[in-house]
């Protein structure tokens, strides 16, 4: 979900996205985008990095514009994030192999080290990247300017950093990232998408998803 505190239109789409994030059922990830911040109210979760990943989304689908609350589902479909009955639709049409998690991927905490291990593709794979990202917890903000002043909100799954992790060609594959940076310093929790790539390295559909907690200290 594509979202920012200075948009009028996101509270609904918020919620919705954390309905999907407390269900466990769903890795549901926040980005909060930074350019709605010249209406008077600066997102405190926004970054540069995550709009940056909206516009390439943006030319993904062919779209003009970015626009929130925007949400995608599995790399495959955008649509307005606030729309919970489509949203969940969407979700539930893309639960089979063809559109949804065709390959097995799972990542832990082992001895001071991030493991993701991904199963083998039953197709043929175009370049996929191993994206790794980091969110944090669930955080109550009360905003005092801009559309939504006055409000409170909770927000969930905000992404604060994300990285790619390497390439993935469809084989079984094992990763072991040192424990650093957001994840030592208490995040959320971390998600592993295993997104391929298309032309101009644009994201592309994702084949596999998961998410962990963060490291006891």
């Amino acid at each position: 979900m594509f979202t920012s505190q200075g948009c009028g239109f996101c509270p609904p789409a918020d919620e919705v996205l954390a309905d999907l994030a407390r269900s466990g059922d769903v890795v549901a990830l926040a980005y909060h985008v930074d350019y709605w911040d010249y209406l008077g109210w600066r997102d405190t979760m926004a970054n540069p990095g995550n709009t940056a990943r909206q516009q390439e989304y943006n030319r993904a689908f062919g779209s003009r514009s970015v626009y929130t609350p925007q949400a995608i589902v599995n790399g495959r479909r955008q649509m307005n994030g606030a729309k919970a009955g489509a949203l969940e639709s969407a979700i539930t049409r893309m639960e089979g192999p063809r559109d949804g998690m065709s390959v097995d991927l799972s990542v832990s905490y082992e001895n001071g080290t991030m493991v993701i291990e991904t199963g083998a593709a039953d197709r043929p794979v175009r370049d996929a990247q191993v994206m790794v990202v980091y969110f944090e917890p669930a955080t109550q903000v009360k905003i005092e300017r801009g559309k939504n002043a006055g409000r409170e909100m909770t927000y969930w799954n905000a992404v604060s950093s994300f990285h790619s992790a390497g390439m993935w060609h469809g084989e079984k594959t094992r990763i072991e990232l040192p424990m650093s940076g957001p994840a030592r310093k208490g995040a959320g929790g971390c998600a592993v998408l295993l997104q391929e790539m298309g032309e101009d390295n644009v994201p592309g559909a994702i084949l596999g998803a998961a998410v962990v907690n963060p490291p006891s200290r």
